[in-house]
């Protein structure tokens, strides 16, 4: 009786989802993405970071309004309705300056350059390939497999979205593109993001010059106290210029 043919190593399945095969997939989400970006000519990525909780200004209104089925809403619907319709001034700044972004670069010499990237989910991620849309240009979402599966949001350029199982491998891609950051309100994933981005600049893993841009000083201001951080000698004066906190969309 014949014996059936083996399948290639590189097509069987089970060894390549196997943790003896953990090297070559986090290879390959280096050189797909790598493969991809060279395809559609990208080499320079403008990054927005952001909560993926906040929505947009029409569904905060509509929020609101659905309060009306309730002969009385609960006090926790009520918070929760007004602190939505509060946060979604960051969607649309986020909106309006991915917008700004993309017309001034598909206006540079010599042509498109500066693409806006998110992390391709909803929120503030979505906001951000929304406005790059809106101007005519092409943007690029960097998913990432969660428990709570995070969709792509329907504005990223299709050929650009991307799927990551490896954190480590995404954050390689946010950060190798990049030439500035642009960090709206955000929880875990913001801070995270933000403060990794701010050590390999600080200690010069990242020698590229690379603009940080952290939107808005009211919130953050009451978020993270820089001040007192350099009050108590953890960080230097110098610490403090390697990011701007902007105030509206056109300062950003």
């Amino acid at each position: 009786m014949a014996i059936k043919k083996a399948p290639k190593a590189y097509n069987n399945e089970r060894f390549l989802n196997s943790p003896p095969a953990r090297s070559l997939r986090i290879l390959a989400e280096y050189l797909e993405p790598q493969a991809r970006f060279r395809e559609e000519k990208i080499k320079d990525t403008i990054v927005f970071y952001g909560s993926a909780k906040i929505i947009s200004k029409k569904e905060a209104n509509k929020r609101i309004r659905e309060l009306k089925n309730y002969k009385k809403p609960s006090k926790q619907r009520v918070e929760k309705a007004t602190v939505d319709m509060e946060m979604s001034k960051y969607y649309e700044d986020t909106v309006e300056l991915s917008r700004l972004i993309t017309e001034w670069s598909i206006k540079q010499d010599p042509g498109y350059r500066f693409v806006v990237c998110s992390g391709g989910g909803p929120g503030i991620m979505e906001a951000s390939n929304l406005g790059a849309k809106r101007a005519g240009g092409k943007s690029i979402g960097l998913n990432i497999s969660l428990p709570h599966e995070q969709a792509p949001n329907p504005f990223i350029t299709p050929a650009l979205n991307f799927e990551f199982h490896y954190f480590f491998m995404r954050k390689f891609w946010f950060a190798y593109l990049a030439k500035a950051l642009v960090i709206m309100p955000g929880g875990y994933g913001t801070l995270d993001e933000l403060f990794e981005l701010l050590t390999l600049v600080q200690t010069q893993k990242i020698r590229k010059k690379m603009p940080i841009v952290v939107h808005d000083k009211n919130f953050w201001e009451r978020v993270l106290n820089f001040e007192e951080l350099l009050k108590k000698r953890l960080i230097g004066k110098d610490d403090l210029k390697l990011f701007y906190i902007s105030e509206s969309a056109e300062d950003a």
